[in-house]
């Protein structure tokens, strides 16, 4: 008898859980740094990781930012207006 085994659930949470997830890890990481208490190779590991949490983050608003396009006009999702900028300039 083949036994199932538990889902993977880092593979099946959805994009807004990663993104979530990783913001959630990188505003600890700069916590941590800015409380100064860190060696300097503690200091560029978490600086590192920090860069790639960054960036995942940021591929995620992308694809948000996309799929926000295609549902809007999905016709020509290329002429859709990117969004304003919010009022506290973000």
């Amino acid at each position: 008898m083949v036994k199932k085994t538990a889902p993977d659930t880092a593979a099946e949470a959805s994009p807004v859980a990663h993104f979530e997830q990783s913001l959630d890890e990188l505003e600890s990481l700069v916590e941590k740094m800015e409380h100064g208490e860190m060696s300097l190779e503690e200091s560029l590991a978490a600086y590192e990781r920090g860069v790639g949490l960054y960036r995942r983050c940021q591929a995620a608003l992308e694809q948000a930012e996309l799929r926000v396009r295609l549902l809007s006009d999905p016709e020509q999702p290329g002429t859709a207006e990117p969004f304003a900028p919010m009022p506290d300039g973000n």
